[in-house]
């Protein structure tokens, strides 16, 4: 069985959880390119209050200007994955999942829907329908409804099927933090999280644990 390391340093500043990713990366590219096969790599933790813009993200969807985001005491990256800004902080589990899918016999999408299903039964742990969206990548509960409502976002970068970024799961997130985005570029839809959807407040170490053992399941690896 294809093993994947595991990572969970707990709360890490935005930019060197990038910088790591970004070194994991860039290791296994090159080991690509000399035909060697890799370590795979699975960071799970937390951030403190941050925004991150895709690429191809559109600034205006960011509804702070420098002074608010000094007050609300948050940052502001500009990073290299798909998809538009969202938001990480307390509260809220972070996955960078750091992998080669030719590994694991995975194109680009069925890795993105293997991400929103292993995150669709995590929640479902604790009672939460949520599924996919037709018109749109990440994890939703009460999706195609006017009260769907987004629980996990994904945006992800990868360059000869190695993959970097992943994905932020709402656990006891403070959803306040979203109203100073239009989150993920939407403007018609809300966020929520398991706290909203349950009134529990499991630790990130209970949640971590439960998308460990869907991930390792999706994709028939030990994660240790």
């Amino acid at each position: 069985m294809v093993s994947i390391k595991l990572h969970q340093p707990g709360l890490v500043h935005y930019q060197a959880a990038w910088d790591f990713q970004k070194s994991l990366f860039e290791e296994i590219l090159n080991q690509k390119k000399n035909n060697l096969t890799s370590e795979m790599h699975l960071i799970l933790l937390e951030h403190p209050h941050v925004y991150t813009l895709g690429k191809n993200g559109d600034p205006g969807n960011a509804l702070f200007n420098d002074v608010l985001l000094k007050k609300i005491e948050a940052e502001l990256y500009h990073i290299e994955r798909g998809g538009d800004i969202t938001y990480h902080g307390y509260g809220q589990l972070v996955g960078y999942p750091i992998l080669d899918l030719e590994q694991l016999n995975l194109g680009i999408k069925g890795y993105i829907n293997l991400l929103e299903s292993a995150l669709i039964n995590t929640v479902a742990e604790y009672g939460i329908e949520a599924t996919q969206a037709t018109d749109a990548i990440g994890v939703w509960v009460d999706a195609g409804k006017p009260s769907a409502r987004k629980i996990a976002a994904i945006g992800v970068k990868s360059s000869r099927y190695v993959t970097m970024h992943g994905f932020a799961l709402n656990v006891t997130t403070d959803l306040n933090y979203f109203n100073y985005i239009n989150p993920c570029g939407f403007v018609d839809r809300g966020v929520t999280s398991i706290e909203k959807e349950t009134g529990l407040r499991p630790t990130l170490d209970e949640v971590s644990a439960l998308f460990i053992k869907h991930f390792s399941e999706l994709t028939n690896c030990e994660v240790r």
